[in-house]
Formats: C-alpha cells, structure tokens, sequence
C-alpha cells in the first residue's frame, strides 16, 4: 500500500512539474487589448445542415456552447504570442496586417492578411498572430467554444520561427 502511495506521490510530483513548465514555456501577448462587440451568447446543442445550390455547412455541437464577438487590437510589434483555440474562429482584419505562423510549418512561412481580408482558424491549430507593420492591427473575431472554455490557450514556442 505505501508502495502505491509513492508512486501517486510521485506521478503527481511530475504532473504538476510538467504542468508548470508549460506555463513557463508559454509565449505570451504583448501590445494586445480585447474588447467584447456582444455579450457572450450561449447556446444549447445544435444539428444544423444548410444546402443552398452548391453551398453547404454543417453544425453539430454536443453540450452547451459560447459564442464570443470580439475586437482585438494589436499595437505594431505586438503579438498575440503562440497559441491555439478549443473551437473554431472566423477572423476578419479591420484596419492593419495581420500576419499569421502555424506552429507545425518548418519554414515559419508568413501568411499576411490586409484589411478586408478574414481567415479560419480550426480549432486546436497552434499559431502566432504578429502585427509587422507601423498601425495598429484591429481584427473583428468570431468563436464558438465549449461554454466557460477559454477564448485562447497559450502555447510553448514550437521552435520553427526565429523571432
């Protein structure tokens, strides 16, 4: 029995030295300020298919649901740090460049998007947003998240870029 009680001691020794190193390791924000546009909306579980012509989407949530519209504002050389989302978001650039890494690119290619341009980001999709230009970035998003999740889970450096 204390064997066993040494080895839980142990096992959450490393859970909890694990846990902390990922904090550690998280790139975090700089330049940022978040504003909500709406009231989180919640939704219960949605089914939805949708055919138009040639177009069509699909929903389908299980449990309860959030949905967040928000205005993020990053000031030149800010950064939104690596990170990724628990749902998907839609992003729309107001005014600025927002330049875009995946996590998973060995080449750390950039992926800029001017004003009126969006972007999706499928959930769980690490990646930085970095405004590289001399104006502030506005960007409008969109997410749909399991209710109470967190709108963004900061994530360690993957190491693929040199910034």
């Amino acid at each position: 029995m204390q064997r066993k009680l040494k080895w839980l001691f142990v096992v959450g020794i490393v859970g909890v030295a694990a846990y902390a190193a990922a904090i550690v390791l998280a790139t975090p924000p700089s330049g940022v300020s978040v504003a909500a546009l709406a009231p989180v909306a919640q939704f219960g579980e949605i089914d939805a298919n949708v055919k138009t012509d040639d177009w069509k989407a699909k929903i389908d949530t299980k449990g309860l649901s959030d949905l967040h519209v928000v205005q993020v504002t990053i000031q030149p050389g800010g950064t939104l740090g690596w990170h990724s989302h628990l749902g998907p978001s839609f992003v729309i650039v107001k005014s600025g460049a927002a330049t875009f890494y995946h996590g998973d690119d060995p080449t750390c290619t950039a992926h800029v998007i001017p004003t009126g341009s969006s972007l999706y980001e499928p959930a769980g999709m690490v990646h930085i947003v970095r405004n590289e230009g001399t104006e502030p970035l506005v960007n409008v998003v969109v997410q749909l998240l399991p209710t109470g999740a967190p709108r963004l889970i900061s994530e360690p450096d993957p190491g693929n870029c040199s910034f």
